[in-house]
């Protein structure tokens, strides 16, 4: 895992439970266990701080880093995705993103089209970008945040005239490649979750283990943000094995939470000058936002 990437999945799944903020030196030790090097980290750190993601403070000769505005609603935003059952019925309504942003805004075009995809619009057209689901807020947000008011334009349609509904599916997503990509998931995690099931109740599975196995667990479940729209279930295929996915992502999850938490707990280090009220229950069991159709 690169540190920028790993850091992402540090906050969002642990680091945030417990104030967060975290002492630069428990993040080297952490992500030590990954392999990767002091340098690297406070090289990551830097960047990131930089890009207006973290923000630090120094208390006495220590430096401790917590997430800015735009980095916790990045984080949430993933969060929030990562831990919640997407079962929802579609209610009719394509959203329309339409924009026409100058040339010499080249940087802020390829920034809404990484903003767009991240949150499962699909692109139709040129610049027209469309989502089954009800992203209105989000993406008033987006627009807000990189003061696009005078570039874009964001229509709800119950009806597109000249194609059908599943003409604008495959013309926005690969949903096949992406089952695709499911299925190899599942394929290496079920064989992954029989070996750790032996070894819990075995109890031989190491708390660091524990932590090492959820950290890439979620960090590899994550990438699907980037891929999986999260599309209502009366778009989806019969059978649709990303159902198959999470169910075996949230079985590994909590098989081995308490013992990763526990981990977590014993190298974590917050600000002496602040008093922090640990929710290790939502640090084992996120799984929180549920939507039923």
């Amino acid at each position: 895992m690169k540190p920028r990437s790993l850091m992402i999945t540090l906050y969002g799944d642990f680091i945030q439970y417990y104030g967060g903020e975290i002492w630069i030196g428990s993040l080297i030790r952490i992500m030590s266990e990954f392999g990767i090097s002091e340098s690297s980290v406070r090289g990551a750190t830097l960047r990131m701080v930089q890009q207006d993601l973290l923000q630090v403070r120094r208390v006495g000769n220590k430096s401790y880093y917590s997430l800015t505005e735009k980095g916790k609603r990045r984080i949430e935003d993933g969060v929030k995705r990562v831990y919640s059952i997407r079962d929802h019925k579609w209610d009719g309504l394509w959203r329309i993103l339409t924009y026409s942003v100058p040339e010499e805004k080249r940087e802020l075009r390829n920034q809404i089209r990484k903003e767009l995809n991240w949150t499962g619009f699909g692109l139709v057209s040129n610049s027209v970008w469309v989502s089954p689901n009800p992203l209105e807020e989000q993406i008033m947000e987006m627009i807000r945040t990189y003061n696009l008011e005078d570039y874009t334009m964001l229509f709800s349609s119950s009806s597109v005239v000249s194609h059908d509904n599943q003409y604008i599916i495959d013309k926005g997503w690969n949903l096949q490649e992406i089952e695709a990509e499911y299925n190899g998931f599942i394929k290496s995690y079920q064989a992954k979750y029989e070996h750790l099931k032996e070894r819990v109740w075995n109890n031989t599975l190491t708390d660091v283990e524990s932590f090492l196995e959820r950290t890439h667990l979620v960090h590899e479940f994550r990438k699907f943000l980037f891929k999986d729209p999260g599309f209502p279930k009366d778009l989806l295929p019969d059978h649709w094995s990303g159902r198959s996915a999470r169910d075996l992502f949230w079985n590994i999850h909590q098989l081995i939470s308490v013992s990763a938490v526990r981990f977590f707990e014993s190298v974590f280090e917050h600000a002496p000058d602040r008093t922090v009220q640990p929710n290790r229950d939502k640090a084992i069991n996120p799984f929180a936002e549920i939507y039923v159709s």
